[in-house]
Protein backbone atom coordinates (compact mmCIF):
# COMPACT_ATOMS: atom_id res chain seq x y z
CA UNK A 1 0.00 0.00 0.00
CA UNK A 2 2.70 2.57 0.89
CA UNK A 3 4.07 2.09 -2.48
CA UNK A 4 1.30 1.74 -4.78
CA UNK A 5 -0.30 5.25 -2.80
CA UNK A 6 -0.33 8.63 -4.91
CA UNK A 7 -0.03 11.90 -3.19
CA UNK A 8 -0.59 14.58 -5.56
CA UNK A 9 2.78 16.46 -6.18
CA UNK A 10 3.21 20.63 -6.23
CA UNK A 11 2.02 21.73 -9.85
CA UNK A 12 5.38 22.21 -11.14
CA UNK A 13 6.45 18.53 -11.05
CA UNK A 14 5.61 16.53 -13.38
CA UNK A 15 4.57 12.84 -13.16
CA UNK A 16 4.39 11.69 -16.24
CA UNK A 17 5.44 12.62 -19.96
CA UNK A 18 4.21 16.08 -20.90
CA UNK A 19 7.11 17.58 -23.25
CA UNK A 20 8.57 15.92 -26.51
CA UNK A 21 12.01 15.34 -26.09
CA UNK A 22 14.27 16.73 -28.62
CA UNK A 23 17.21 14.53 -29.09
CA UNK A 24 18.92 17.18 -31.85
CA UNK A 25 19.55 14.50 -34.28
CA UNK A 26 18.97 16.77 -37.32
CA UNK A 27 22.65 17.99 -35.94
CA UNK A 28 23.97 14.28 -36.17
CA UNK A 29 26.97 14.11 -38.35
CA UNK A 30 25.75 10.99 -39.69
CA UNK A 31 23.66 13.08 -42.56
CA UNK A 32 26.66 14.30 -44.26
CA UNK A 33 28.11 10.86 -44.14
CA UNK A 34 25.11 9.63 -45.93
CA UNK A 35 25.00 12.55 -48.32
CA UNK A 36 28.34 12.18 -48.57
CA UNK A 37 28.09 8.25 -49.47
CA UNK A 38 24.85 8.59 -51.47
CA UNK A 39 27.10 10.82 -54.17
CA UNK A 40 30.49 9.02 -53.54
CA UNK A 41 31.63 6.32 -56.39
CA UNK A 42 32.75 3.48 -55.22
CA UNK A 43 36.85 4.14 -54.98
CA UNK A 44 36.28 7.18 -53.69
CA UNK A 45 38.08 8.15 -49.59
CA UNK A 46 35.66 9.87 -47.39
CA UNK A 47 37.12 12.47 -44.59
CA UNK A 48 35.68 14.38 -41.95
CA UNK A 49 36.85 15.85 -38.98
CA UNK A 50 35.02 15.21 -35.49
CA UNK A 51 34.13 16.09 -32.41
CA UNK A 52 33.46 14.66 -29.05
CA UNK A 53 29.46 16.25 -29.26
CA UNK A 54 29.43 13.63 -32.53
CA UNK A 55 27.81 10.76 -30.51
CA UNK A 56 27.00 7.00 -32.26
CA UNK A 57 28.42 8.31 -35.45
CA UNK A 58 28.07 5.72 -38.09
CA UNK A 59 24.52 4.28 -36.56
CA UNK A 60 22.62 6.39 -38.68
CA UNK A 61 24.46 6.04 -41.50
CA UNK A 62 24.15 2.02 -40.96
CA UNK A 63 20.53 2.08 -40.47
CA UNK A 64 20.15 4.34 -43.61
CA UNK A 65 21.99 1.34 -45.80
CA UNK A 66 19.80 -1.04 -44.15
CA UNK A 67 16.50 0.19 -44.80
CA UNK A 68 17.26 1.48 -48.61
CA UNK A 69 18.94 -2.32 -49.61
CA UNK A 70 21.98 -0.57 -50.20
CA UNK A 71 24.13 -3.14 -49.00
CA UNK A 72 27.85 -1.96 -50.07
CA UNK A 73 29.63 -4.99 -51.52
CA UNK A 74 33.05 -3.87 -51.75
CA UNK A 75 34.27 -1.85 -48.31
CA UNK A 76 34.38 1.78 -48.64
CA UNK A 77 36.56 4.05 -46.41
CA UNK A 78 35.72 6.37 -44.47
CA UNK A 79 38.25 8.73 -42.42
CA UNK A 80 38.11 10.51 -39.36
CA UNK A 81 40.23 13.44 -37.45
CA UNK A 82 39.46 14.22 -33.91
CA UNK A 83 38.16 13.54 -30.85
CA UNK A 84 34.83 11.30 -31.55
CA UNK A 85 31.75 11.03 -28.97
CA UNK A 86 30.53 8.13 -27.38
CA UNK A 87 29.79 5.03 -29.48
CA UNK A 88 31.55 5.99 -32.82
CA UNK A 89 31.00 3.13 -35.02
CA UNK A 90 28.29 1.93 -33.00
CA UNK A 91 26.49 -1.28 -35.21
CA UNK A 92 28.40 -0.41 -37.81
CA UNK A 93 27.41 -2.61 -41.21
CA UNK A 94 29.46 -4.96 -43.02
CA UNK A 95 32.09 -3.08 -45.53
CA UNK A 96 32.25 0.67 -43.89
CA UNK A 97 35.23 1.23 -42.88
CA UNK A 98 36.10 3.61 -40.02
CA UNK A 99 39.75 5.11 -39.61
CA UNK A 100 39.95 7.52 -37.18
CA UNK A 101 43.27 9.51 -36.44
CA UNK A 102 42.76 10.89 -32.78
CA UNK A 103 40.70 9.54 -29.86
CA UNK A 104 37.69 8.07 -28.66
CA UNK A 105 35.11 8.24 -25.78
CA UNK A 106 33.08 5.04 -24.30
CA UNK A 107 31.33 2.74 -26.17
CA UNK A 108 33.45 2.58 -29.25
CA UNK A 109 31.57 -0.33 -31.34
CA UNK A 110 29.07 -1.17 -29.32
CA UNK A 111 26.70 -3.59 -31.61
CA UNK A 112 29.10 -3.70 -34.16
CA UNK A 113 27.63 -5.52 -37.23
CA UNK A 114 30.17 -6.08 -39.53
CA UNK A 115 32.16 -3.02 -40.39
CA UNK A 116 35.98 -2.57 -39.42
CA UNK A 117 37.29 0.19 -36.87
CA UNK A 118 40.98 1.89 -36.92
CA UNK A 119 42.11 3.94 -34.32
CA UNK A 120 45.61 5.04 -33.93
CA UNK A 121 46.68 9.15 -32.38
CA UNK A 122 46.67 11.74 -34.12
CA UNK A 123 49.94 11.91 -36.65
CA UNK A 124 50.85 15.08 -35.15
CA UNK A 125 51.07 13.61 -31.76
CA UNK A 126 54.06 13.16 -29.64
CA UNK A 127 53.07 10.36 -27.24
CA UNK A 128 53.63 6.35 -27.52
CA UNK A 129 50.75 4.96 -28.25
CA UNK A 130 51.25 1.38 -26.38
CA UNK A 131 51.54 3.60 -23.38
CA UNK A 132 48.48 5.54 -23.65
CA UNK A 133 44.73 4.85 -23.33
CA UNK A 134 43.06 6.47 -26.82
CA UNK A 135 39.57 5.31 -26.33
CA UNK A 136 37.57 4.74 -23.35
CA UNK A 137 35.33 2.16 -21.98
CA UNK A 138 32.91 -0.76 -22.97
CA UNK A 139 34.24 -1.05 -26.19
CA UNK A 140 32.46 -3.71 -28.41
CA UNK A 141 29.50 -3.75 -25.85
CA UNK A 142 27.47 -6.61 -27.31
CA UNK A 143 29.27 -7.30 -30.67
CA UNK A 144 28.27 -9.69 -33.54
CA UNK A 145 30.49 -9.46 -36.19
CA UNK A 146 33.60 -7.46 -38.12
CA UNK A 147 37.22 -5.90 -36.73
CA UNK A 148 38.16 -3.08 -34.76
CA UNK A 149 42.10 -2.07 -34.09
CA UNK A 150 43.80 0.05 -31.85
CA UNK A 151 46.64 1.48 -31.88
CA UNK A 152 47.06 2.01 -28.43
CA UNK A 153 45.15 1.59 -25.01
CA UNK A 154 41.26 0.83 -24.18
CA UNK A 155 39.47 1.35 -20.97
CA UNK A 156 37.57 -0.79 -18.51
CA UNK A 157 35.70 -3.64 -20.15
CA UNK A 158 36.84 -4.05 -22.92
CA UNK A 159 34.94 -6.62 -25.20
CA UNK A 160 32.24 -6.69 -22.52
CA UNK A 161 29.21 -9.07 -24.08
CA UNK A 162 31.44 -9.36 -27.00
CA UNK A 163 29.65 -12.21 -29.14
CA UNK A 164 31.60 -12.38 -31.92
CA UNK A 165 34.02 -9.12 -32.85
CA UNK A 166 37.84 -9.89 -33.51
CA UNK A 167 39.71 -7.25 -32.02
CA UNK A 168 43.72 -5.77 -31.70
CA UNK A 169 44.39 -3.54 -28.88
CA UNK A 170 47.72 -2.80 -26.99
CA UNK A 171 46.61 -2.74 -23.48
CA UNK A 172 43.20 -2.53 -21.22
CA UNK A 173 42.27 -2.02 -18.01
CA UNK A 174 40.34 -3.81 -15.36
CA UNK A 175 37.29 -6.60 -16.28
CA UNK A 176 38.58 -6.94 -19.72
CA UNK A 177 36.51 -9.75 -21.68
CA UNK A 178 33.54 -9.95 -19.11
CA UNK A 179 30.52 -11.93 -20.30
CA UNK A 180 32.41 -12.43 -23.35
CA UNK A 181 30.72 -15.48 -25.13
CA UNK A 182 32.47 -15.14 -28.82
CA UNK A 183 34.68 -13.53 -31.03
CA UNK A 184 38.47 -12.59 -30.62
CA UNK A 185 40.69 -10.19 -28.41
CA UNK A 186 44.28 -9.64 -29.36
CA UNK A 187 45.89 -7.63 -26.84
CA UNK A 188 49.45 -6.93 -27.18
CA UNK A 189 50.01 -5.46 -23.21
CA UNK A 190 49.28 -5.23 -19.95
CA UNK A 191 45.70 -6.19 -18.70
CA UNK A 192 43.80 -4.83 -15.65
CA UNK A 193 42.08 -6.95 -12.39
CA UNK A 194 39.25 -9.66 -13.28
CA UNK A 195 40.39 -10.43 -16.66
CA UNK A 196 38.13 -13.02 -17.95
CA UNK A 197 34.92 -12.86 -15.27
CA UNK A 198 31.95 -14.88 -16.60
CA UNK A 199 33.61 -15.22 -20.21
CA UNK A 200 31.72 -18.17 -21.71
CA UNK A 201 32.88 -17.96 -25.15
CA UNK A 202 35.43 -16.64 -27.63
CA UNK A 203 38.96 -16.66 -27.01
CA UNK A 204 41.83 -14.05 -26.22
CA UNK A 205 45.54 -14.04 -26.30
CA UNK A 206 47.71 -11.63 -24.18
CA UNK A 207 51.49 -10.26 -24.59
CA UNK A 208 52.72 -11.26 -21.10
CA UNK A 209 55.86 -9.46 -21.43
CA UNK A 210 56.09 -8.54 -17.53
CA UNK A 211 54.77 -11.90 -16.42
CA UNK A 212 51.43 -10.68 -14.54
CA UNK A 213 48.57 -11.73 -16.56
CA UNK A 214 47.82 -14.63 -14.77
CA UNK A 215 47.73 -12.15 -11.05
CA UNK A 216 44.97 -10.37 -13.11
CA UNK A 217 42.87 -13.10 -14.45
CA UNK A 218 39.64 -14.43 -12.81
CA UNK A 219 39.98 -18.26 -13.14
CA UNK A 220 36.43 -19.11 -12.50
CA UNK A 221 35.80 -19.62 -16.01
CA UNK A 222 38.80 -19.93 -18.17
CA UNK A 223 42.23 -21.52 -18.49
CA UNK A 224 45.33 -20.02 -19.61
CA UNK A 225 46.77 -23.12 -21.91
CA UNK A 226 49.96 -23.08 -24.55
CA UNK A 227 49.76 -22.35 -28.01
CA UNK A 228 49.27 -24.03 -30.88
CA UNK A 229 50.30 -24.36 -34.51
CA UNK A 230 47.16 -22.87 -34.86
CA UNK A 231 47.11 -20.37 -32.36
CA UNK A 232 50.62 -19.41 -33.82
CA UNK A 233 49.19 -18.53 -37.69
CA UNK A 234 46.26 -16.92 -36.50
CA UNK A 235 47.98 -14.39 -34.00
CA UNK A 236 50.54 -13.63 -37.31
CA UNK A 237 47.47 -12.99 -39.24
CA UNK A 238 45.68 -10.73 -37.00
CA UNK A 239 49.46 -8.42 -36.30
CA UNK A 240 49.87 -8.18 -39.77
CA UNK A 241 46.14 -7.17 -40.27
CA UNK A 242 47.01 -4.70 -37.16
CA UNK A 243 49.75 -2.88 -38.68
CA UNK A 244 48.09 -2.64 -42.29
CA UNK A 245 45.13 -0.85 -40.01
CA UNK A 246 46.82 1.18 -37.76
CA UNK A 247 50.81 0.74 -38.46
CA UNK A 248 51.54 0.07 -35.00
CA UNK A 249 55.35 0.23 -34.21
CA UNK A 250 54.39 -2.45 -31.19
CA UNK A 251 53.11 -4.83 -33.79
CA UNK A 252 55.95 -4.69 -36.13
CA UNK A 253 58.32 -4.95 -33.24
CA UNK A 254 56.60 -8.36 -31.71
CA UNK A 255 56.91 -9.82 -36.00
CA UNK A 256 60.14 -8.37 -36.40
CA UNK A 257 61.62 -10.45 -33.51
CA UNK A 258 59.22 -13.45 -33.83
CA UNK A 259 60.67 -16.04 -32.24
CA UNK A 260 61.30 -14.18 -29.11
CA UNK A 261 58.41 -12.90 -28.52
CA UNK A 262 55.78 -15.75 -29.03
CA UNK A 263 56.93 -16.90 -25.33
CA UNK A 264 55.30 -13.86 -24.24
CA UNK A 265 51.91 -15.26 -25.55
CA UNK A 266 49.37 -16.23 -22.89
CA UNK A 267 45.88 -18.04 -24.51
CA UNK A 268 43.06 -17.74 -22.56
CA UNK A 269 40.95 -20.60 -22.91
CA UNK A 270 36.79 -20.08 -21.60
CA UNK A 271 36.65 -24.17 -19.98
CA UNK A 272 32.97 -24.37 -20.88
CA UNK A 273 34.48 -23.84 -24.37
CA UNK A 274 37.13 -26.75 -24.22
CA UNK A 275 34.58 -29.22 -22.93
CA UNK A 276 32.26 -28.54 -25.87
CA UNK A 277 35.24 -28.53 -28.85
CA UNK A 278 36.47 -31.73 -26.56
CA UNK A 279 32.89 -33.50 -26.86
CA UNK A 280 32.99 -32.30 -30.90
CA UNK A 281 35.83 -33.77 -31.21
CA UNK A 282 35.08 -37.14 -29.64
CA UNK A 283 31.66 -37.35 -31.59
CA UNK A 284 33.36 -36.71 -34.92
CA UNK A 285 35.81 -40.04 -33.85
CA UNK A 286 32.55 -41.97 -33.00
CA UNK A 287 30.79 -41.40 -35.79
Amino acid sequence: TPILHYEKPPGHVGTYKKIEQNHDLEKALDWKLIEALDEAKPSQKLSFSILNTHRSVGTLLSGHLVRQNKMITKPIKVSFTGSAGQSFGAFLTKNLDFYLSGEANDYVGKGLSGGTISIKPNDQSTLIPEEHIIIGNVTLYGATSGNIYINGQAGERFCVRNSGAQAVVEGIGDHGCEYMTGGLAVILGSVGSNFGAGMSGGMAYVYDEISDFSKNCNMEMINIDPLTNKDVNLLKVKLTEHIKHTGSPKAAKILNHWDTSLKYFKKVMPIELKRVLADQKNSKKVA
